[in-house]
């Protein structure tokens, strides 16, 4: 998928497409297993449907890229 394909997935369409209920989706965010949602306005937030995505192909995996990724942003080596 390239930049201009990816766009932001609101709750319902992460359900949907996840399979998994909205209260799963938060505790999974809580646990550092799923993406965490972004802000996109005022009182609106959204996910990455490239974030999403890359979780789906590989979910049980998920958990140790966000804390390889977490760990390089605090160490100031960031991929974003």
């Amino acid at each position: 998928m390239n930049e201009h394909e990816d766009r932001f997935l609101r709750m319902g369409d992460v359900t949907r497409k996840t399979g998994r209920s909205r209260a799963a989706i938060y505790r999974m965010i809580a646990e550092g297993t799923f993406p965490p949602q972004i802000p996109i306005g005022a009182r609106a937030v959204g996910w990455r449907l490239s974030s999403v995505l890359e979780w789906m192909e590989s979910p049980k995996d998920y958990h140790a890229k966000c804390g390889k990724n977490l760990q390089q942003s605090a160490n100031g080596i960031s991929k974003m």
